[in-house]
Order: C-alpha cells, then sequence, then structure tokens
C-alpha cells in the first residue's frame, strides 16, 4: 500500500476501535438495567454475573467503518458485494441481539444465520462472476464459522483475541497481494475487535454475547472469502490463521457426536474450558492460544504466502499438530482435575 493508503488504513481503524470502545461501555450500563446478566454455573467458566451483549460494539463499529474502508481505498469490490456484507452482518447480529434479550432455539437462529451467509455468498459470487456451484459451500462455510465462533466464546478474552489476530493476519495478506480495500477491511475489523477486548479481557466487565460471536464469526468467514476470490491460494493462509478455534470446535464436536451427546448443547468440553476447569486461569488459557497464534499459526501462514506450492502441506501439518496437542493437552487437564477431586475428596 502507498502512504497515503496507509493513512487512510490507519484512521478508519482508530475509527472503529473508538467507536468500538464507547459502545461497549454504554452497552455495560444498558445490560445492568436491563438485567442481561450472565450467572456462574454448572456450564459457565466465569464466577461473577456479568453484563452480556458487549459484541454490539464491534457490529456497530463495522457497519459504520467497513462502507467507508471499501469506498475510500483502491482496489474496491462491487457495490453489490459491500451490500450483501453489510446486510448479513446485520441479519446475524440482529438475531443474536434478540437471543441474548429473549433466548432462542437453535434453528431459527440457524435460519437467519444460514440467511446471511446465503445473501452473502449470492452477492460475491454475483459481484465477481464465480460458478454458481461455489454457493452451497460458501453457505455452509459461513454457518460453520459463525457457530464455530460461539461455541468459541466461553472466557474471557479469547474470542475478541482471535478476532484481532485473524482479522490483522488477513490484512496484512491483503496488503501482500495488492488489495488494499481488502486490507483495510481486515484491520478495521481488527481495531473493533481491540476496543471491545479493552473491556473482555480477564477480568472482563462484559461479554461478547451472540450479537458479537456471531458477527465476528460471519466477518471472518467474508473476508476469507474475499481474499480466496482475490487469489485461492490464500485460503490455505487463512485456514492456518484460524486452526486453533477450528481444531478445538471441530474435535470438540467429533467427540461429543460420537459419544452419543448432543452436540449443540450447551456444555464445558472445549479444550479452553479443560484448561480453567483443571485450575488455569481465564488469563492463562488465553495466553495459550495467543502463543499458539503467534508462534505456530501467523509463521506457518508467512511461509504457505511466500511458498505457495507448500501451503496446502503446511496447512495439513499446522492441523495435524493442533489436533495432537488437543489430545495430549485435554489428557492433561483431565489427569490434573481427577488428582484434585481425589485430593479434596481425602
Amino acid at each position: 500500500m502507498t502512504p497515503a493508503e496507509s493513512a487512510i488504513v490507519l484512521g478508519w481503524s482508530l475509527v472503529a476501535l473508538a467507536l468500538a470502545a464507547v459502545v461497549v461501555r454504554a452497552a455495560i450500563s444498558y445490560a445492568h438495567r436491563r438485567g442481561m446478566l450472565d450467572q456462574p454455573g454448572q456450564r459457565r467458566s466465569h464466577a461473577l454475573p456479568t453484563p452480556r451483549g458487549g459484541g454490539v460494539g464491534i457490529v456497530v463499529a463495522c457497519l459504520i467503518t467497513l462502507p467507508g474502508t471499501f469506498c475510500s481505498l483502491s482496489g474496491p469490490w462491487p457495490v453489490a458485494v459491500v451490500v450483501g456484507l453489510v446486510l448479513a452482518l446485520l441479519l446475524v447480529a440482529a438475531i443474536g441481539w434478540w437471543d441474548d434479550h429473549h433466548p432462542l432455539r437453535q434453528w431459527p437462529r440457524l435460519g437467519v444465520q444460514l440467511l446471511a451467509t446465503g445473501l452473502f455468498s449470492a452477492a460475491l459470487l454475483a459481484g465477481t462472476s464465480l460458478s454458481w456451484w461455489w454457493m452451497p459451500m460458501l453457505v455452509l462455510a459461513g454457518g460453520w464459522s459463525i457457530n464455530l465462533h460461539n461455541f468459541m466464546d466461553g472466557i474471557d478474552a479469547l474470542l475478541a483475541q482471535q478476532g484481532i489476530v485473524v482479522a490483522a493476519g488477513a490484512g496484512c495478506l491483503a496488503a501482500s497481494v495488492g488489495q488494499p480495500a481488502t486490507a483495510g477491511a481486515c484491520f478495521v475489523t481488527a481495531a473493533a475487535c481491540l476496543g471491545f477486548w479493552l473491556y473482555n479481557r480477564p477480568p472482563a466487565r462484559i461479554f461478547m454475547g451472540d450479537v458479537g460471536s456471531g458477527s465476528v464469526g460471519l466477518l471472518l468467514f467474508a473476508l476469507s472469502a474475499m481474499l480466496w476470490r482475490v487469489q485461492p491460494a490464500l485460503l490455505w493462509p487463512m485456514l492456518i490463521l484460524g486452526s486453533s478455534f477450528v481444531a478445538d470446535a471441530s474435535l470438540t464436536l467429533l467427540n461429543r457426536f460420537l459419544r452419543g451427546r448432543r452436540w449443540y448443547a450447551p456444555h464445558r468440553e472445549h479444550l479452553y474450558q479443560w484448561l480453567v476447569r483443571s485450575g488455569g486461569t481465564h488469563r492463562h488459557a488465553a495466553a495459550w492460544y495467543l502463543c499458539w497464534n503467534l508462534f505456530v499459526a501467523a509463521p506457518v501462514a508467512l511461509a504457505a504466502r511466500l511458498y505457495p506450492a507448500m501451503a496446502l502441506p503446511a496447512c495439513l501439518a499446522v492441523y495435524t499438530a493442533a489436533g495432537a496437542t488437543w489430545v495430549v493437552t485435554k489428557r492433561r487437564c483431565v489427569r490434573r482435575l481427577s488428582q484434585r477431586d481425589r485430593h479434596v475428596a481425602t
């Protein structure tokens, strides 16, 4: 990017950061007035009643800054794609906001989420003359991303941290292929997540809620799809950047399915939850994922970008390592928890 384009990206990112922080601060007061508090319980990882719905700050910041970013930088996307992204974000945020106020069954939520991803996917395909055979895969990938990030939003700072790292990494990938508008969209998304993180870092003053977790999942899916459309080989670095969340959520749900449990029911069987249950703090558990992102995922994603021929093998290697790490770490957590329970019992 040129210096002028970098300045524009920085300006929009600062606006996104400020907007998110202001709206999240207002959301804390709103949640207290409306009684929107997550209470501690057997399937929760926090110890004090905490407001939810703070992810609305990310939504408001992105709804305002994303269109401006796309319009003010070179390499713009067709209007249909930008409008599709905005409408999809509105739909996912709206059903999440409703669910934060009045809990819904999973099927109405899923229906709206698939509608939103279908809307964006149709706009992407129509706006870029891509084959419509990709539509089912894009819709399923978008729905999975929304729910995956919702599943992984269970302890302080974790999802906000993931949003910052993955969106910023996507911005670097976009900049490396000469896509300033896409890079700007990625960086303002990361900045919006940072504005929320300021209030969500341990000990959290507010939780993201479904309005935020679903929206972050949609945004990361949409940005990944746009990068894939620009250059298909960028799909592998993006999958590598998201490997910690994808591996944890996928293996946890597969394990629950094989054991005959309802995969969609609330539980505390993700790896980050085992880390907390076995004696770790929220800060400690989030640090595990941050270390993976910074010292494994980011370097390998960079290598995959620089050496496209090795991108797929690198992606497979990272997911193999993530799976092995999940199995070994979970076993250690279970063993540590069992030893602690026996010690308490005696």
